[in-house]
């Protein structure tokens, strides 16, 4: 099961079985082409300051903590809401943060949604954006992605190439290589560091 193949991998592993792969809400339909892998508390197996669940579970990121293969949404900075996979197995902290994505199908809902006026190329192109072009919100949080029968489902891609480099715009453990992109992919986000972020705060792991 693509549940078990996620709960199998550590973080970075698990985010290059998602990258490329296929994300369905309703009638919209997605390339994967952007994510970023993060871990769990200290007591686990990836600590990862960077992550939500750094400190514990809690009821906001109780999804982060397992089983694999369900939806952890969370709101960004009030605004926009971000989708993660969760990937450790239950009671294990780490999930996969969807950056960006390539419309396939679906691009009057995404239209609707985002805007005519936009470049195609923008309609998913950060973690925000790929939530508003696909109408998630926290109603979705904690749906399993592997069911055939849910509103939100994925299909892994194990991408055959992708580069790597530091995650987007966190202040802790800056420098771990865990955002992974599909080359040439016009979809990418732009890579933005914290201000707020140490020199070298991280091995590179």
């Amino acid at each position: 099961m693509s549940s078990e193949r996620l709960s199998a991998c550590a973080p970075v592993e698990a985010a290059g079985l998602i990258l490329g792969g296929c994300l369905v809400v309703d009638d919209v339909e997605m390339e994967i082409v952007e994510v970023e892998a993060y871990g769990g508390d200290p007591d686990g197996p990836w600590p990862d300051p960077a992550a939500h669940s750094y400190r514990g579970p809690t009821p906001r990121n109780s999804v982060m903590f397992g089983p694999a293969g369900r939806l952890y949404v969370y709101r960004s900075y009030g605004l926009h809401f971000c989708m993660n996979v969760s990937t450790g197995p239950p009671g294990t902290a780490s999930a996969v943060l969807l950056r960006a994505g390539r419309v396939l199908r679906g691009d009057e809902s995404v239209r609707a949604r985002r805007g005519g006026a936009r470049p195609r190329r923008d309609w998913a192109r950060g973690p925000g954006n790929l939530g508003s072009a696909t109408g998630i919100s926290l109603d979705d949080n904690g749906a399993d992605l592997f069911d055939p029968a849910s509103r939100v489902r994925l299909g892994l891609g194990d991408a055959a190439r992708w580069e790597s480099g530091p995650r987007v715009g966190v202040s802790a453990a800056s420098e771990r290589p865990w955002r992974l992109w599909i080359p040439g992919a016009p979809e990418v986000s732009a890579y933005r560091r914290s201000p707020r972020a140490l020199v070298a705060d991280s091995s590179a792991w």
